[in-house]
């Protein structure tokens, strides 16, 4: 079956009585260039497991399945397992999983499925928890790449340098986390219903040793929130926020102006080097 072909489609959800679910945002592929893409892109091969997250109806499984060793597909949606056991009843190296990602106990997960293999993802993402999927996917520290289509805005903004409009915390976030790279785009005309926004593939690798050195992570990104809380202010007017009761006006300008900065910089204008040498300027200040 051609899982990309629009009227293949229309049958295979009409025989299973299937409803598109505007909540948990389904966009179905139908140019089938755009799977075989992403999964080549995504580097799997027989040595690899490959996490997929939302497989819908499974064009991009069936492409991983002909390249990784082992597919496990998380799908929350219920109406669909029925269509995914059809769809991917030929490939013995698949196994649909029904779930909820954010749910999932990641590091259990891989040890569970993929003993042997080197473990990745690649998925066409639902859009409405992006952010948390992804978080939660370089925080378990599993993968060896992440290769993902999602919004085309928060591409620009995993992938932003300082001084863009796009730059924030989610950001340095990321790029403390993994080398990131945003591959190529996909026009809203590649889906069925058609979104109203333009989508891209990214792929985040993971790093063995963050880029910077901090004295505390979770420190570091108390900082950056508070850099960019306040977005159209200065950097010193942001951090006076974030650690109000803490830390006076005077005294972040002060240690802002140590680091070498001015004293009317913003967050946007400073990279992850920049802000782990005011991080732990601010946590000396405060021991």
């Amino acid at each position: 079956m051609d899982l990309c072909n629009i009227n293949q489609i229309k049958g295979l959800l009409r025989r299973h009585g299937f409803r598109f679910s505007k909540s948990m945002g389904q966009n179905f592929l139908i140019d089938p260039d755009i799977p075989y893409h992403i999964a080549e892109a995504s580097g799997a091969d027989a040595h690899c497991g490959v996490l997929e997250i939302g497989p819908g109806i499974g064009p991009l499984t069936q492409q991983l399945a002909q390249r990784a060793g082992r597919v496990v597909a998380i799908e929350l949606d219920t109406a669909l397992l029925p269509i995914l056991q059809e769809t991917m009843a030929e490939y013995d190296n698949v196994t649909i999983r029904h779930g909820d990602i954010l749910k999932q106990n990641l590091p259990e997960l891989v040890a569970e499925v993929f003993d042997g293999l080197t473990p990745m993802v690649c998925a066409n993402l639902p859009y409405n928890i992006t952010t948390p999927v992804l978080t939660a996917l370089l925080e378990s520290q599993q993968f060896s790449a992440i290769t993902v289509m999602i919004q085309r805005e928060v591409a620009k903004r995993i992938c932003a340098q300082p001084g863009t409009s796009d730059y924030g915390a989610f950001s340095l976030y990321c790029q403390y986390h993994a080398q990131c790279e945003l591959l190529f785009e996909v026009p809203p005309d590649c889906f069925i219903p058609a979104p109203k926004v333009t989508s891209a593939v990214i792929q985040l690798t993971p790093t063995q040793q963050p880029p910077v050195a901090v004295s505390d992570e979770g420190f570091l990104f108390r900082v950056v929130r508070a850099a960019f809380s306040m977005r159209r202010k200065t950097l010193a007017n942001g951090l006076a926020n974030g650690f109000s009761g803490q830390l006076t006006k005077g005294e972040i300008t002060e240690l802002i102006q140590s680091c070498g900065f001015a004293p009317t910089v913003r967050g946007e204008q400073l990279g992850l080097a920049e802000f782990a040498q005011l991080a732990d300027a601010i946590q000396s200040a405060l021991d």
